[in-house]
């Protein structure tokens, strides 16, 4: 909840005069976006969750497959993303007939600045003098 909703939620004391500018004013909000709260405007943080291409249950499961495909050794790569977002969500729009778009072009990216958690790690060099000695034996059971 917003610091505007907040203060709609709490009201002024009974000492306060009951206006638009005092409640703004007591709860330390703009006047215009306390208007808008209390008409049902959503804050843009909320706006912005509403539009996202995967609801917040989905991308917490999809970010927990991924960091599990990554432990297991198969890491997804981020162009690959927007193809099994598309398929998560046409499961979804399954159910409510309505025809899903595939994730635009920069979905990814911005999917990616949202989890930092997946970022690619850097796998250590394997010494150039011990990479070809003792490999066959370990290719060739």
């Amino acid at each position: 909840m917003d610091r505007a909703s907040q203060v709609l939620a709490q009201g002024l004391p009974p000492d306060v005069s009951q206006t638009w500018a005092a409640l703004a004013e007591h709860g330390n909000v703009p006047l215009h976006t306390l208007y808008y709260r209390a008409h049902g405007r959503p804050s843009m943080g909320e706006k912005a969750q509403r539009q996202q291409y995967l609801t917040p249950e989905e991308e917490k499961g999809f970010v927990a497959i991924l960091l599990l495909m990554s432990d297991l050794g198969q890491p997804v790569r981020i162009k690959h993303l927007p193809s099994l977002a598309f398929t998560l969500a046409r499961h979804r729009s399954a159910t409510t007939n309505s025809p899903m778009k595939p994730p635009g072009k920069n979905w990814a990216r911005a999917f990616e600045k949202r989890h930092p958690e997946l970022r690619a790690r850097r796998v250590k060099a394997i010494d150039w003098k011990r990479h070809e000695r003792n490999i066959y034996d370990k290719v060739i059971h």
